[in-house]
């Protein structure tokens, strides 16, 4: 049996130091794996072959040994070794090493988990973090508000370029310096534009024709009939053209006679004709003898006749129409027309100036006007008004005379009689809150120009000599004046009223119609102070090309009460940028501090018609140190129309970094807010703690997964099973979860891997004693046989 037995037992010591080779083979093939874990190999011996147990020492003996042999070695336990790798840097973001106890968690092809040191990741085509080898790293994930849910592990995802993320604003702190030695805000700024008129009343249509007026010729044959009838004495006469209106040209220069005692009648023949057919008669005047200056009617001819016999006496006619010998003077005249209501008094837009006619006092002392437009009929204008300029200022326009329809008129009044008489309006009948707007005109020199039509208006004004932003209002036939002044209060952030404001109660702000002009009165202080510009508005008719419309805006009223404005933007849940402005103007000042009002803008505020753009208001008291004391209705609710986004969008306003000193200059700015725009994601970093964080386009940074780590009892009980992973294995223990650097784990280094651990020396050691031991044990085999050769030789 000895010969025997040493065979096997030389062979038991071969297979070890075989296993020795292969263990120390493995762990220099793994010198350059990232995470790789060295093993160890230990031994124990075999069964043992005893031939004596051995005895107890007794009185006589001093006891002896048990006497055993041993079978050879075998492989009690191959060990991989968990001592800390190198850590190396890396440019791979995603490298990861373990400093300190843990594996990370990773899935297995069958949806196990399995466990790694070996912390070089990389994305998949999801956008997902695995290994070299294809697992997913587990870990847990974050909701659509990137919050870590920590219900249970799943692959992790770093979707760099796709997620977005955007803050809706919630607090606004600003800072600045209120001075409360400005002025009180006690005057509003007033702007108005000019005269407007209503263009849907009749207005005359074409001008009359004008035309100077000559003297009759005063060439006249005289004869008398005898009798006794006129005294004797000298008459004059004189003649004047009727038209069918009855209106008198001018009168001829003075054709008289000699009558001696005892006539009974003068004949006049040859009388001159009038060749405008219009005059259908001949007027003849007569003077009393006795007043020779005096000129009286004394006959009626019709035109044509060119004769008539006279033989009325000077009592006879001292009753009858005197001659009108009034005439114009020597000067060019224009003229206009317009329609009157003589029941009402209303009237019309005057027509087109037209003339200038030349009068001469001497020869053409007298216009006529003709074709005069008339009234529809309708009913709203029975009657006619016409004006006409004095020599000595030929841009005043005075009434001359008011005629009824369907006649002509003839002009013979002296300047001196019309300069008290009222003057033309020439912008025409006033505007009034209820009219359509596509009926407002305005007038330019001569022309009348309707400012709107169907289509859409763009407007935009100006607060504080600051631009707001354009709004648009579209018009149909149906929008009023009072539409457009809403739209401009709207677009302007016109504060109606304030709850707690000391302003005077009798100031009404916004926009209202005085003298037929669009007027508006600003709220208090100069940083509110409206304006509208000459390219304020900007209209584009359906289907035409956007112009400008030529409605200006004067400063009537300038406003006091020095303020501050702060301009800022703020963000809603989409990440859309909203513009807000507060201005400030001192409301008033007491022994215990001051008050200043705030009032806040906002073009976004669901950037439709029907809502102001004011968007809130409130009083910022500071006390007699300056210091901040409170501020009222200080969150703002800017309303977000038809965007998608969450509405309204409500935020502070945080004044607590305001004062109320005696600065220079007032100033008022937006010193941080919380909100940020829409991003995507661009980088990432993963924390000690295992934290990945997102980093977006706009600078904000946001949660995208924890990756979660696993520790054993019994590292050395894991089963490997190839590509760096192990197992959970019977030896191991349950895997006890946490985050990296808490509960016992280690921590995470990003850009780094941990390198293997594996001392080449000591294994190229362990590789020549093994191979020694297999020498010596083919020694013994080879002894074993020579001995065995020699027993057989016996034979021989």
């Amino acid at each position: 049996m000895g010969l025997q037995s040493a065979l096997s037992t030389a062979l038991t010591g071969m297979t070890a130091a075989e296993t020795s080779i292969d263990v120390a083979g493995n762990n220099v093939a793994n010198a350059n794996t990232v995470g790789f874990k060295e093993s160890s190999v230990n031994f124990a011996t075999q069964f043992l072959q005893t031939q004596s147990i051995g005895s107890a020492p007794t009185g006589s003996r001093g006891g002896t040994n048990p006497r055993q042999i041993g079978l050879g070695a075998k492989v009690a336990e191959i060990t991989p070794k968990f001592t800390q790798g190198t850590i190396e840097i890396s440019s791979n973001p995603l490298d990861l090493a373990i400093q300190g106890d843990g594996f990370f968690i990773v899935q297995g092809p069958q949806g196990e988990q399995l466990y790694t040191r070996n912390g070089q990741f990389k994305t998949n085509a999801n956008n997902e973090i695995v290994t070299l080898t294809g697992h997913r790293v587990l870990g847990y994930s974050v909701d659509a508000n990137f919050d870590i849910q920590p219900t249970g592990l799943s692959p992790i995802q770093i979707p760099l370029g796709a997620a977005a993320v955007a803050q809706a604003t919630e607090n606004v702190i600003l800072k600045g310096a209120l001075n409360p030695n400005s002025t009180v805000g006690s005057i509003p700024e007033i702007i108005q534009s000019g005269i407007l008129s209503d263009g849907s009343r009749e207005v005359p249509v074409g001008v009359p024709e004008a035309l100077s007026l000559a003297r009759p010729s005063d060439v006249i044959t005289f004869g008398s009939t005898a009798g006794a009838t006129l005294p004797a004495g000298t008459y004059n006469y004189r003649i004047v053209y009727v038209d069918s209106s009855g209106n008198e040209g001018p009168a001829s220069n003075i054709a008289d006679t000699a009558l001696g005692a005892g006539a009974a009648s003068i004949n006049l023949s040859a009388i001159p004709q009038s060749a405008d057919p219009d005059f259908t008669q001949i007027r003849i005047y007569r003077n009393n003898p006795a007043v020779n200056t005096e000129y009286r009617l004394a006959g009626t001819i019709p035109a044509g006749t060119t004769t008539y016999s006279d033989s009325t006496s000077a009592a006879t006619i001292a009753g009858n129409a005197l001659l009108n010998e009034d005439t114009l003077g020597n000067n060019s005249y224009s003229y206009y027309v317009t329609f009157v209501n003589s029941s009402t008094g209303a009237e019309s837009r005057p027509t087109a100036r037209f003339g200038p006619i030349t009068a001469d006092s001497i020869n053409q002392p007298r216009i006529r006007l003709d074709d005069i437009p008339q009234p529809s009929g309708t009913g709203e204008y029975d009657q006619i008004k016409i004006y006409r300029n004095v020599a000595n200022n030929p841009t005043k326009f005075y009434e001359v005379a008011q005629i009824g329809t369907g006649v002509s008129f003839i002009d013979s009044t002296p300047d001196a009689d019309i300069t008290g008489n009222p003057e033309i309006n020439l912008e025409g009948p006033p505007i009034n809150f209820g009219m359509a707007l596509v009926d407002v005109v305005s007038r330019s020199g001569a022309d009348y120009n309707h400012l709107f039509d169907e289509g859409v208006l763009t407007f935009s004004g100006d607060k504080g000599g600051r631009q707001l932003a354009e709004r648009s209002l579209t018009i149909t036939a149906a929008t009023t004046v009072q539409d457009l002044l809403t739209f401009m209060d709207e677009s302007m952030g016109v504060l109606k009223s304030a709850p707690e404001a000391t302003f005077p109660d009798s100031v009404s702000y916004g926009g209202t119609i005085v003298d037929s002009r669009l007027q508006f009165t600003s709220n208090m202080g100069i940083e509110n102070a409206l304006g509208v510009d000459l390219s304020a508005f900007r209209f584009t008719p359906t289907g035409g090309t956007t112009e400008v419309v030529q409605l200006p805006f004067t400063t009537v009223q300038e406003a006091n009460g020095e303020g501050a404005t702060a301009d800022f933007v703020v963000y809603d849940s989409l990440g859309t940028p909203i513009n807000v402005r507060v201005t400030t103007v001192l409301e008033s000042v007491d022994a215990t501090g001051a008050r200043f009002r705030w009032i806040a803008t906002s073009p976004q505020n669901a950037e439709e018609t029907g809502v102001n753009i004011e968007v809130g208001t409130g009083v910022i008291t500071t006390d007699g140190d300056g210091k901040f004391v409170s501020a009222t209705d200080d969150r703002i609710a800017i309303g977000r129309g038809q965007s998608p986004a969450n509405s309204p969008l409500e935020f502070q306003l945080n004044f607590n970094q305001v004062t109320g000193l005696a600065e220079d200059e007032n100033s008022l700015a937006a010193a941080s807010q919380d909100g940020f725009p829409a991003g995507t994601l661009t980088s990432f970093i993963i924390t000690e703690s295992g934290r990945i964080q997102g980093v977006f386009s706009n600078g904000s940074s946001r949660d995208l997964g924890q990756l979660r780590m696993a520790r054993f009892a019994n590292n050395g009980g894991l089963q490997q099973v190839g590509d760096n992973m192990f197992s959970t294995g019977v030896n191991s223990g349950l895997p006890i979860e946490g985050n990296p650097g808490g509960g016992g784990m280690g921590a995470v280094t990003t850009g780094a891997v941990e390198l293997s651990n594996t001392d080449i020396g000591q294994n190229l050691i362990e590789l020549i004693l093994a191979s020694t031991q297999y020498r010596g044990g083919a020694r013994v085999i080879t002894a074993v046989q020579q001995l065995l050769d020699e027993l057989l030789a016996l034979r021989r």
